[in-house]
């Protein structure tokens, strides 16, 4: 034990910075980190101060998935609850009102790929590596794969990264659509920094909408998606968020986003 925490936290400028710190084991998720983690994205969710979040690992990887070393002290009596803990973290995260990157250096497999997949979007260095490695260790997709990865690979790729379990690079990972940026290792910092930045500046109800919509559209008819835009625009034009818009256009100058409620 060394008495370092398991996740570091920080905030700057309303970008919450969440980073997996267990480096000796590539950041692998045992039981104190999963609760740690679903805690952290809960508070980042209830903190009107946060606009985004980003998620890392600590020294040169992402995150290789969970401990399967982990001892059974503190663990559920059953293996179903066990993985609620998992379900309930990749639900958190799914849902959070506020964007969310993954900033993956190094190793992302298994439920740590799911957890960056899990992310709005992703930003990994060539010399990131990914796999969907549970069939290897004689289990089945877990942390929300089997639902993320068909949407965003179609049903054929996501059967042969389930069922081969291969470990696919950052350049195949970036041709299939699983990472939404490659950056060379030295301005990754920079890249997400700045990332974070522009989407912290956003329209917080109106990108907290965005990203439902899309969610959830993935599951619904179009008469089902028509209804939840009209939705979505009504709560948007009873914020203080689109006048400004409009006024900044106007003016020729950047927008200030609130998400104030403008209606009395």
């Amino acid at each position: 034990m060394t008495g370092e925490p398991v996740l570091l936290s920080t905030t700057t400028d309303g970008v919450r910075t969440l980073t997996l710190n267990r480096p000796r084991l590539k950041n692998a998720l045992n039981v104190e980190l999963w609760h740690a983690l679903g805690d952290a994205l809960t508070e980042a969710g209830d903190d009107p101060g946060v606009r985004a979040v980003v998620l890392a690992g600590a020294g040169g990887a992402f995150c290789a998935g969970a401990d399967l070393s982990d001892g059974d002290e503190g663990r559920p009596a059953h293996p179903l609850a066990r993985m609620r803990v998992v379900s309930d973290l990749a639900l958190v995260l799914h849902e959070l009102p506020v964007p969310t990157v993954a900033k993956v250096d190094g190793v992302a497999v298994g439920a740590g790929w799911n957890l960056a997949l899990g992310c709005d979007l992703v930003v990994a260095t060539p010399r990131s590596r990914f796999s969907q490695i549970f069939a290897r260790r004689g289990l089945s997709l877990d942390c929300g794969g089997s639902w993320l990865l068909p949407k965003l690979v179609g049903l054929q790729q996501a059967k042969r990264l389930a069922l081969l379990a291969e470990t696919v690079d950052a350049e195949e990972a970036h041709r299939l659509g699983l990472v939404t940026w490659l950056v060379d290792p030295d301005g990754l910092d920079a890249f997400v920094a700045d990332l974070g930045r522009r989407l912290a500046a956003g329209p917080p109800v109106a990108l907290a909408q965005n990203k439902a919509l899309l969610n959830e559209g993935a599951d619904r008819t179009l008469r089902d998606a028509l209804a939840n835009e009209a939705r979505a625009q009504s709560v948007n034009f009873a914020t203080v968020d689109a006048p400004a818009a409009f006024a900044a256009f106007n003016e020729k100058r950047e927008p200030v986003f609130t998400g104030e409620w403008a209606v009395p």
